[in-house]
């Protein structure tokens, strides 16, 4: 998987390198501003794109504001983002760009295994959407009403499969069976009005109800 990261922090930037470097994938460019990734973005043609919100020269969202941009050139474009704040309006932005699919917002200070953080990049490639559970509680205390239809488990539910886990993982993480999850997931998917689809696209649908906190037709 060809990745280009952006990080302004040299010894992060090299030190996530050579991290993703041993997790088996090929990091074809690592910038420290935004123009650099806006540049190398286009011309490198990633499989996905790691980068900082807060970069040069203002500091404040320079590195989103170039993935969402190489978003809206390339479609579909997995980006993660990974950040020091829990900034609900860069989240906002980064899910409105290309309907939210293959979008993950992690918290630095909140990686603390490897295996997993490269599994998370996975997930996304893959079309997923993974957003840590600090920001998942920050966006759930300002936007909840579209979620009163839903029990308290089945919030839960929702909740763990925002972060981009499987089914399985959910059973495990809750302690209940996976024909559990399943049911629980249905019913979701029915409460919150999403219509039948590609499993995935549903799953995304979801979550992005979940953290926009209004129906999928508004």
């Amino acid at each position: 998987m060809r990745v280009v990261l952006a990080e302004d922090n040299t010894l992060l930037r090299e030190g996530l390198q050579l991290l993703l470097e041993r997790s088996g994938f090929s990091v074809v460019a690592a910038v420290d501003t935004a123009e650099r990734l806006l540049e190398v973005g286009r011309v490198m043609e990633p499989d996905l794109v790691v980068t900082d919100v807060r970069m040069p020269p203002t500091f404040r969202s320079e590195g989103l504001a170039a993935a969402v941009t190489l978003r809206e050139e390339n479609p579909g474009l997995p980006v993660v983002v990974l950040s020091q704040y829990v900034e609900q309006s860069y989240v906002a932005e980064l899910l409105d760009s290309a309907d939210g699919a293959a979008v993950g917002y992690l918290l630095k200070d909140r990686v603390s295994d490897v295996a997993d953080f490269a599994d998370t990049l996975r997930r996304v490639h893959a079309g997923g959407t993974a957003v840590d559970p600090a920001v998942i509680t920050q966006m759930i205390k300002r936007r909840r009403d579209p979620l009163e239809r839903l029990t308290p488990r089945e919030r839960e539910v929702l909740a763990v499969m925002a972060e981009g886990h499987s089914n399985a993982a959910i059973a495990r993480r809750l302690v209940i069976s996976e024909a559990a999850v399943v049911k629980h997931i249905g019913n979701v998917m029915m409460k919150l009005d999403l219509p039948p689809n590609d499993d995935q696209n549903r799953r995304v649908a979801a979550v992005l109800t979940f953290l926009r906190g209004r129906s999928p037709e508004q």
